[in-house]
């Protein structure tokens, strides 16, 4: 196989998360097409079936395939759909592990109500304990997604490794690349979906926006950060409350103290578990008021925060993705 059949070679690509599935129609370096729709494995879970996401797919890929720009030779997959909630289940792969790895190990399938090509999807990663006894769970973390994220990063030059990930989806994940750039480790929360949750389903859903926050008031998320740090995240939810009913701040300034209790839940669990320390260095992926209060408070940790951009992160994944499904379609 060559540089130039690698440049050649044309692949729809697919990231699917909790929330939201991205695809991507790709020729070498060049996105050719994209679409994505509000569809993920939150509403397998809901549904009680993966009905959804397959027909959500199966429209993306229809509606792509009608630019006619290039003549796709696979489907890569990476996210939530490798899950036991997505198209089929493929195994965690054993951390360390990186590109050369995932390479080796992602599954080929075919799906014939979603679309005629071959389907590759790649592996996620487990790491720390071996074990999943009630004794050992807190140290036994996994990721699906995002592992192919990190080998794109490292591969397009965008990180040097050793290097400490913070990626802000609908999961909080801490990521450990190791000198080889191989995901060793990570911790991940419910963070994100919990916020989302708050906002819309619980007491507080009339105290605050509805929709993704996409600005912070900075004296309101250190206020937040300062009382869940104080009472815990459970009483600084219930702040908002209480400044709902005594007038106080606009919704906007609530989300942000809002979300400095997560963010601060979340801050002082990593210092405890020793992840976190002053005078790292950390890359951030995720935007908005999340991204921006976590900037914040990192910085009063003394600890150096690089925000990647949107575009750099969708070609690191884009890169990762395509070169598996290039070396997987050379074996066959």
């Amino acid at each position: 196989m060559s540089i130039q059949d690698e440049q050649r070679f044309t692949a729809l690509c697919v990231d699917m998360g909790t929330t939201n599935t991205r695809i991507w129609l790709v020729q070498g370096g060049q996105i050719l097409a994209k679409r994505q729709a509000g569809v993920g494995v939150r509403d397998t879970a809901r549904d009680g079936s993966a009905l959804r996401i397959r027909q959500a797919l199966r429209e993306l890929i229809a509606d792509l395939l009608q630019t006619e720009q290039a003549a796709p030779q696979c489907l890569i997959a990476a996210g939530m759909i490798t899950s036991p909630l997505g198209l089929a289940e493929v195994a965690h792969l054993s951390a360390p592990a990186g590109l050369s790895e995932l390479a080796d190990n992602v599954a080929r399938f075919s799906f014939p109500d979603i679309c005629a090509l071959p389907v590759y999807l790649v592996p996620g990663i487990r790491s720390g304990n071996a074990s999943a006894s009630l004794a050992g769970i807190g140290e036994r973390d996994v990721m699906r997604g995002e592992e192919t994220l990190c080998a794109g990063l490292v591969a397009s030059g965008r990180i040097t490794p050793p290097a400490s990930i913070l990626n802000l989806g609908s999961h909080w994940k801490w990521i450990e690349l190791d000198a080889a750039g191989r995901v060793s480790g990570s911790i991940t929360s419910l963070s994100g979906e919990m916020i989302h949750a708050t906002q819309t389903t619980t007491i507080l859903a009339s105290a605050v926006p509805s929709e993704r926050p996409e600005t912070l008031a900075d004296d309101w998320c250190a206020a937040g950060m300062r009382e869940a740090q104080q009472s815990g995240l459970a009483r600084a939810l219930f702040c908002v409350r209480l400044l709902e009913l005594a007038g106080q701040g606009t919704p906007e300034e609530r989300m942000s103290y809002l979300l400095g209790a997560f963010i601060a839940a979340d801050l002082t669990a990593l210092q405890a578990r020793g992840a976190l320390t002053a005078g790292m260095s950390v890359y951030l992926t995720g935007g908005g008021a999340v991204a921006q209060g976590w900037q914040q408070a990192l910085a009063a940790a003394s600890v150096s925060a690089h925000q990647l951009a949107p575009d750099e992160i969708e070609t690191a994944l884009l890169k990762a993705l395509q070169r598996i499904a290039f070396v997987a379609s050379q074996r066959g």
